[in-house]
Order: structure tokens, then C-alpha cells, then sequence
């Protein structure tokens, strides 16, 4: 009697399991959506870094708006133009020309640059002293609290004597530092070659408050204008339209940085062997790193 039972709850559990396997396979093909196996491929061309430089928040957002044909296969800054060619060839296309965007900073007030600073004695981040507002006397300037610093995964912007300094060897244009930056100095720019031209300046205001508050800040003087078509004056402030910029052509743009008074016309970027040719001899300046410390960290608490 006992045999017969067990072979009974046996049938029954295999007849149960038969049952079960066929509703999933029926399931399975019910339910199942078609995907697209060009997703895992661009996905693998991609370095994984998933910075967001590209404008999706990772390398499977992006990989999934190229493949459905809402993203170009040149979007990855990290990646460059061999991942871009990679991504091309598994969606079929071709890569067009384009140039990569870097963050320029637009300020070179190093701290005696700056006039009328004040002690700062709050959250030690740009965010927080921004909203304090009193931390220097320009307000469109650098604050030089590490902010950007932070924000970036490779290493490749740091405070220099009070003021943020790409190095553009080690930058990949992921965007973290500009994202970062509470007063929105910092821009991406597309590169057309190693070196360009930047108007390293933000203050808005007439000239003789600029002058009251940074020694190098853009008076507004429109020198850089009237000598140049790439610069335009946005109210007070020169800026350089990047759509003119040709790097073939620049004489009349290096004269106007000649005659820059506040000189607040610079060249960045890489530098040429020119460049170092010229510095060879002097010693590189050391790299103040932020010490990011919050205002929790010295409280004595009790209880």
C-alpha cells in the first residue's frame, strides 16, 4: 500500500513539474520581447566608465539610444575616436567629423587676483559658499573650494594657487567639472586643435566694478571686437563665437589678445613643444590639492 502511494505522489509531482515547464515555455514565448543583440554589442565597445559625458546616465542608456537611433556612435569623449569608429561599424554607419569638447574655465583670478575676500569659515564647497555669496568680492568668479576637483574621475582638474586648471593631457571631456561648478563657469568647448583661445573671465557687471573686484577680470572694452569677428560682446562681457573659430586663421584673434588690457584673453589646452620648449628650465608648480572638510568634522558632540 505504501509503494502505491509514493508512486502515486510521484506521478502527481511529476505530471505537476510536466505541467509547470510547459506553461513557462508557453510563457516565455508568449511574453518575450526581441532584443536588439546590437545593444550588447556597442555596449561592450564602450569603456564602462559611465560618466555621463556622452548625456545619458551610463555606457547601457547610451548603448540602447544608438542602437534605436536616437544617439550618434561619437558621443563617448572618454572612449575618443576608436570607440566611436567601433560603435559606427556594428550600427552600419559612418563617423562623422567632429571635434572634442573640453572644459574651459572662465576665470583666472588666482587668490591676490582677488579683491575683497573674506574670511570663509562654512562648508568647505563651492556649493555651500555660493549661497553664502560674501566669500569674495567677485561673484562670478572661482571660489577655488575643489568642487570640480571632487567631481572628476581621472584626475585632470585641480585648484592651482586658488583657481580651478584643467590638465588637458589627462582630461577626457566627461563634462563631471562643469556639472559640478555651482556658478557655471566652466564650459564645454569643442577643441578644433590642441591649443585655443578662451575668454577667461564670467563678471557681467561695467568695468570699473570688475576692476574693483579682480585685477584681471574683462573691463568690457570691446578691443577684442572691434579687431576680431570671433569675439562678440554678450552686454559686458567678451566671448568668442566657436562656430567662426578657425585655427588656421587666427591673426586678427592673436592680435586682439595682444591688446586685451585686463589680458583675460588666454590660450589653453595642450601644450605644443613651442610651450615646453620655453618652460623647460623653470620648476613646475606644485598642485594644491582640496582638503574637503565640513563643518560636522570639528564639532565636539556630548550626550
Amino acid at each position: 500500500m505504501e509503494i502505491v502511494l509514493i508512486a502515486m505522489a510521484g506521478g502527481t509531482m511529476l505530471v505537476l513539474a510536466s505541467f509547470s515547464g510547459y506553461l513557462l515555455g508557453l510563457a516565455n514565448k508568449v511574453f518575450h520581447v526581441e532584443v536588439d543583440p546590437r545593444i550588447d554589442a556597442v555596449n561592450a565597445a564602450l569603456p564602462g566608465a559611465n560618466c555621463g559625458g556622452c548625456g545619458f546616465v551610463g555606457c547601457m542608456p547610451y548603448a540602447e539610444a544608438v542602437a534605436a537611433g536616437k544617439a550618434l556612435p561619437d558621443k563617448c569623449t572618454v572612449g575618443g575616436a576608436s570607440v566611436a569608429e567601433a560603435v559606427a561599424k556594428i550600427m552600419g554607419v559612418e563617423v562623422k567629423p567632429s571635434w572634442p569638447y573640453r572644459p574651459v574655465v572662465h576665470c583666472r583670478a588666482h587668490t591676490n587676483d582677488k579683491l575683497g575676500r573674506a574670511e570663509y569659515r562654512g562648508e568647505q564647497t563651492c556649493a555651500a559658499a555660493n549661497i553664502v555669496g560674501s566669500i569674495q568680492g567677485c561673484a562670478y568668479g572661482c571660489m577655488g573650494l575643489g568642487d570640480c576637483v571632487r567631481a572628476c574621475d581621472y584626475d585632470a582638474i585641480h585648484i592651482v594657487d586658488g583657481l580651478a586648471t584643467v590638465d588637458y593631457e589627462k582630461c577626457v571631456g566627461c563634462g563631471a567639472c562643469a556639472r559640478a561648478c555651482p556658478r557655471n563657469i566652466i564650459s564645454m568647448t569643442p577643441f578644433k586643435r590642441g591649443r585655443m583661445l578662451a575668454v577667461a573671465c564670467s563678471n557681467k557687471d561695467f568695468g570699473k566694478d570688475v576692476k574693483a573686484v579682480c585685477k584681471v577680470g574683462c573691463i568690457g572694452c570691446t578691443a577684442c571686437s572691434r579687431t576680431s569677428d570671433i569675439f562678440k560682446m554678450e552686454g559686458k562681457i567678451a566671448r568668442i563665437d566657436y562656430d567662426k573659430y578657425d585655427p588656421d586663421q587666427l591673426e586678427s584673434a592673436r592680435v586682439a589678445l595682444s591688446k586685451c588690457p585686463a589680458r583675460a584673453i588666454v590660450e589653453i589646452g595642450e601644450p605644443t613643444p613651442e610651450d615646453l620648449a620655453k618652460v623647460a628650465d623653470e620648476e613646475a608648480p606644485a598642485i594644491a590639492q582640496a582638503d574637503f572638510k565640513t563643518t560636522v568634522d570639528k564639532t565636539d558632540w556630548h550626550g
